[in-house]
């Protein structure tokens, strides 16, 4: 198989689809790979270093597009990448279509075959594509909450820790899942106050335990969300339904009764955002103010460690991606329920049901289209 890794364009994301040692690892299996160039100088990665494991350099995005069987990325396509697109090619990269129309319209048009990290599966019910990124963004989450605490950022002025004889930040975090663990984690390495939300009182048994007792662990209600979120310094929004938009748990009502100067952090983002004041923001202007509250709100905080993020991602994609490879999409997906759960749109037709249910599409059961199609 052809295989294309096109260069980022989405503002300030300088992660890459593939690593060097990924592409040795596509091309002892037999494949060809081309690389647009500079697509890894972000993360200190050369043409050079792509060459010297096999791949091909290619000088534009449009000629990586219009050549490779299977395009592999790390953010959603934008406009202009959608549009080259063509029928039938093989789209593999982080989607979050629910909140998107525009997006899921252009894949839609173009034909192609679309299969979202985000929505694929394990055994054990997670996301193992998904993780690497929510581990991060956790973890980045209370970094930008401590830097939008200060006052130079139009925050309140706390130091999240506190320090001898000054009590510490109220840090709230709403779900206790991959993002929520590791904000917590953070939070607690910081010396802050920490309560976590879950409607899952098995998660909350578990987050008690694993933090012995350090963080306060109460069930999710309207009425308990309200008041830790009222007392608040800092709230992290950390839920996530698979595949569908995020659901707006904390109301413009409840932002505007808030202290001046705290800090929200919305980490769901990227499937619209679980604050009702949440927007869309990026790395170059990453915050904005409700109501005294500051709002940071970036859809792909991962990029700002792009050199983490990409081999973090790279450790989960690559076997897939060498199985879709080896097999062929059409065979791969039929082979594995876990990579089915991934295809979102499949040449013209949304296959993936919270997608068509929050978009207003048909859906289309994908195993049926395969078999179809073979």
């Amino acid at each position: 198989m052809l295989i294309g890794v096109p260069k980022e364009i989405k503002n300030h994301e300088y992660r890459v689809g593939l690593v060097p040692g990924s592409v040795r690892e596509l091309i002892n299996n037999g494949h060809e790979v081309i690389v647009q160039t500079q697509a890894g100088s972000g993360i200190g990665f050369t043409d050079a270093d792509y060459t010297a494991v096999g791949a091909k350099i290619i000088d534009t995005a449009a000629e990586v597009f219009a050549t490779a069987q299977m395009i592999v990325k790390v953010k959603e396509p934008q406009e202009i990448e959608c549009k080259m697109l063509r029928p039938g090619q093989l789209l593999y990269t982080y989607l979050h279509l629910a909140p998107d129309p525009t997006q899921t319209k252009l894949l839609v048009e173009s034909g192609c075959v679309a299969i979202a990290y985000e929505t694929v599966t394990a055994d054990n019910g997670t996301l193992p594509l998904l993780a690497p990124m929510s581990e991060v963004a956790g973890r980045m989450a209370v970094q930008a909450a401590a830097h939008c605490l200060e006052k130079a950022q139009l925050g309140c002025g706390l130091l999240l820790g506190g320090v001898p004889g000054v009590a510490p930040a109220n840090v709230v975090v709403i779900g206790g899942g991959v993002v929520g663990t590791h904000a917590i984690k953070m939070a607690v390495g910081t010396g802050a106050n920490v309560t976590v939300l879950d409607r899952s009182l098995d998660r909350l048994r578990e987050l008690d335990d694993i933090f012995r007792g350090t963080i306060n662990c109460i069930y999710s209600t309207h009425d308990n969300l309200e008041k830790y979120v009222l007392d608040a310094d800092v709230v992290i929004g950390a839920v996530l339904i698979p595949g569908a938009a995020a659901p707006k748990l904390v109301t413009k009502d409840m932002i505007s009764r808030m202290r001046a100067g705290s800090v929200v952090v919305d980490v769901a983002i990227d499937q619209g955002g679980c604050f009702e004041t949440s927007k869309a923001t990026t790395h170059a202007e990453p915050t904005y103010i409700v109501d005294d509250v500051v709002h940071y709100c970036v859809a792909n905080m991962p990029g700002g460690v792009a050199r983490t993020s990409t081999f973090a991602l790279n450790n989960a994609t690559l076997s897939f991606a060498v199985t879709l490879a080896n097999k062929g999409y059409k065979q791969a997906l039929l082979d594995d329920k876990h990579l089915m759960e991934g295809l979102n749109v499949y040449k013209g037709k949304v296959v993936y049901k919270a997608v068509a249910d929050d978009l207003g599409y048909d859906f289309h059961d994908p195993t049926d289209l395969i078999k179809a199609d073979t």
